[in-house]
């Protein structure tokens, strides 16, 4: 039931990432369209520019999933390296607990913006004015989908055998290659 977990958890983050990359596409077509119509056809653009900016802003909060599925994310491990294996899978572990208890916290801070938004029918101040509450729906779903990717990665560090069960970002890969008997390996 627990790989299952994981794998289902990991697949919905990585519809979560095609969703995004979409997104992202989505916004580069938009702004090549703002571009021909303004300099080219001299029309005046309303909705573009509010478009491009909350489909990448939903882009970056509905893809973090996948980076942390992939252990994407930007990081610093020089104090990591000093440490020693069972100290090392510790720090992962409290770290991502700490992921956890801040993703959960904003969860909450967005949803509560998220229901204001549909509740009282806030509109964007733009002259294209489009329902806050659509763009503003990719808050809590992005930081929902990472609390359940956190939970998926803390079992993944917690209970023995669940490495396979996904790509793991935290498996050891050798620098250099395998027949040198001095090949100091380093965590991705």
């Amino acid at each position: 039931m627990i790989k299952a977990y994981i794998r289902w958890i990991g697949n919905l983050s990585r519809l979560f990432a095609i969703l995004s990359t979409i997104l992202i596409i989505l916004a580069m077509l938009v702004v090549c369209q703002m571009i021909l119509m303004r300099y080219v056809f001299r029309v005046a653009t309303i909705w573009q520019t509010d478009f491009v900016v909350f489909s990448a802003t939903a882009a970056m909060f509905l893809g973090a999933p996948y980076v942390l599925l992939k252990g994407g994310h930007v990081g610093v491990d020089v104090i990591e390296l000093l440490l020693s294996d069972k100290s090392r899978a510790r720090l992962r572990l409290v770290g991502a607990m700490l992921g956890l208890i801040f993703c959960v916290i904003m969860l909450a801070a967005t949803w509560v913006q998220f229901h204001e938004a549909w509740a009282g029918n806030w509109k964007h101040s733009s002259v294209w004015a489009p329902p806050l509450w659509i763009p503003l729906l990719a808050l809590p779903a992005g930081f929902a989908m990472l609390c359940l990717q956190y939970v998926a990665q803390i079992l993944v560090l917690t209970m023995p055998g669940m490495h396979a069960v996904v790509h793991d970002p935290l498996a050891v890969v050798p620098a250099v290659s395998q027949n040198q008997s001095n090949v100091k390996e380093y965590p991705r």
